[in-house]
């Protein structure tokens, strides 16, 4: 079991499947230290795990989360290696057992969600493209940067 906190970098994906609810989406997590000679907290190495939630926590995940939120997720560690054109490419998955937002970053309304009070779920949406970013509507307000967090 691993605990990860970052910020989600895009849109979760809701499917209903055959076997339950899936949701998923991709977490950034970016370390932070001390540089000592600029004496001020740095950037290091941004690390994206795509994290996997099923059943009733996809239900609840997909209707919650938003690009930039800040999240902590629990989960089982899952390292991938594939090879595709003659290159060897890892990915890190998480397989959640829980997910919620990080109150240290700031704060949340929780509405506890009984199972005849799950409400509809979050419409199916079309698979984003994670290699690009998505353009930003010109009639939007400008989103928040995420901000950067590490790995406990």
């Amino acid at each position: 079991m691993v605990c990860v906190v970052g910020n989600v970098a895009t849109r979760p994906v809701y499917k209903e499947l055959s076997t339950g609810a899936s949701t998923r989406f991709r977490l950034a997590v970016t370390s932070r230290y001390w540089d000592r000679e600029k004496n001020l907290w740095a950037d290091g190495h941004t690390n994206f795990f795509t994290v996997w939630a099923r059943r009733a926590l996809a239900t609840n995940a997909g209707a919650s989360l938003s690009v930039g939120d800040p999240v902590v997720v629990q989960g089982r560690l899952k390292v991938r290696t594939e090879t595709r054109d003659g290159q060897t490419w890892a990915s890190a998955d998480v397989d959640a057992v829980a997910i919620g937002h990080d109150l240290s970053r700031g704060t949340s309304a929780f509405r506890r969600a009984s199972k005849g009070d799950m409400g509809p779920a979050p419409a199916a949406q079309p698979e984003p493209s994670w290699e690009t970013v998505p353009q930003a509507q010109p009639d939007s307000t400008p989103q928040q940067r995420p901000e950067p967090a590490g790995v406990t």
